[in-house]
């Protein structure tokens, strides 16, 4: 069974979300880089946890944060991103919503670095950084229906999930995939950051407050939470 998060059904932005739409296509564009560079590209620019322990390469903590490791990576992270980000960028305007989605990264980084201080493994992808776009959501509009596609075997339907309880069911998951990895020196996440993924949404869920702006805008038929 999966699950394809298309966007909240139960309020549209005031603005186009043009913030959103600018990391999207930055992601693509590099993501296209890497595809042209190759392994040469990926491993200058991907971020490797026992060089920044060491004070090196300090500008791959930026640009790994829009890097990808295939198709499938790229695809499910911009989707994850446009489901949540427009709202989020509303509420908080772009210039403040550039600085919370950046700083989230930063703190995903480094809940990763933490983890593993001394992995040569290189590490890329936006998915901290949206990590704390999700936890900004959650706290800011629990409420919501989130518009998704339910996948089971063949069968394909459309169907509405509370904000709450879709966000929440994700970081319960990466939550518990973290503990089993930080428990189990021989446990292999099998190429996912998920103490990225747990940092960057605790990093979203604490500061969102301090990053909106005035009134948080009201959807349709929806009361201000």
């Amino acid at each position: 069974m999966g699950l394809i998060p298309l966007g909240d059904a139960s309020r549209r932005p005031t603005r186009f979300p043009v913030v959103t739409t600018c990391i999207i296509v930055v992601n693509v564009v590099v993501f296209l880089l890497e595809l042209a560079g190759g392994d040469a590209f990926v491993t200058k620019w991907s971020l490797i946890p026992a060089d920044i322990v060491a004070g090196r390469h300090w500008i791959t903590i930026l640009s790994s944060m829009f890097m990808h490791a295939g198709w499938s990576h790229i695809i499910g992270n911009m989707v994850f991103l446009r489901a949540f980000g427009p709202e989020i960028e509303d509420a908080m305007g772009s210039a403040r919503y550039l600085g919370y989605y950046l700083l989230g990264g930063l703190a995903a980084t480094a809940a990763q670095i933490a983890l593993s201080p001394a992995s040569t493994v290189p590490n890329l992808g936006a998915s901290g950084a949206i990590a704390t776009v999700m936890g900004g959501f959650l706290v800011t509009y629990p409420r919501d229906q989130i518009r998704s596609l339910l996948f089971f075997f063949v069968f394909v339907r459309m169907t509405y999930i509370p904000a709450a309880l879709l966000i929440g069911v994700w970081f319960l998951l990466q939550s518990v995939n973290l503990g089993a990895v930080a428990r189990d020196a021989t446990a292999t996440s099998g190429g996912v950051a998920y103490a990225a993924h747990v940092g960057g949404f605790i990093f979203g869920a604490v500061t969102a407050r301090l990053f909106e702006r005035g009134q948080r805008p009201v959807g349709p038929g929806v009361g201000a939470l």
